[in-house]
């Protein structure tokens, strides 16, 4: 027993390791230079065709709701509920908050937030979730891949520059995660702060 749980406590360790790893931030497209300069920028966030896992945002939801209402009637329900309002409740909060204290932390006068007379949009685009899971004995962190245009706010459809993110981790330092939106939340929280770093050091310098 005592070398199964060792086991499955070195498989976890690998995929935590391997996530942190396999992060990756890049310039896909276009440029980010119009930045320099600028104090506020609006943010919005799309989730349009999300992958959850390996499968899409519907077929995750349904799935999910079933269990849980399977296990307790009505629980299922208020899941869904969550899953979609912990997006404005959690996620974006914690996005913009790490991206203003990067910012901030380097004297940068750059702030993201609701700022809709701003002259440019950052849409962020969420294109894959990993919810992940802890169990306790084993876990395995959350995760996401976004796209994040920059763009005219009056000219939405024209992508001035396209930053990649691939393989945002999410946990929390002491890993008391059992929350899935926590985890989730916290992968935001890093996406936001690595994405101030990276257009402080490759655009606004």
């Amino acid at each position: 027993m005592k070398k199964a749980i060792l086991f499955i406590s070195a498989i976890a360790f690998i995929l935590f390791t391997s996530q942190v790893s396999g992060q990756k931030i890049k310039v896909e497209s276009g440029s980010f230079a119009a930045l320099k300069g600028v104090t506020s920028v609006e943010v919005e966030y799309v989730y349009d065709n999300m992958k959850v896992g390996k499968q899409s945002e519907a077929d995750y939801i349904r799935k999910k709701s079933a269990e849980y209402n399977a296990k307790e009637p009505g629980s299922g329900d208020s899941w869904q509920v969550a899953w979609v309002n912990d997006r404005d409740a959690r996620f974006h909060p914690r996005f913009e908050e790490e991206f203003n204290n990067q910012m901030k932390a380097r004297k940068t006068n750059l702030k993201i937030d609701k700022y809709e007379d701003s002259k440019y949009t950052l849409i962020v685009k969420t294109t894959f979730t990993e919810p992940g899971f802890n169990i306790g004995i084993t876990r395995m962190d959350a995760s996401v891949n976004l796209e994040v245009h920059l763009v005219e706010t009056d000219d939405p459809d024209n992508s001035i520059g396209m930053i990649r993110i691939m393989n945002s981790p999410g946990r929390t330092a002491m890993g008391y995660d059992f929350d899935t939106g926590l985890r989730i939340q916290e992968a935001y929280a890093k996406a936001g702060k690595e994405l101030a770093y990276y257009l402080w050091k490759n655009a606004l310098k």
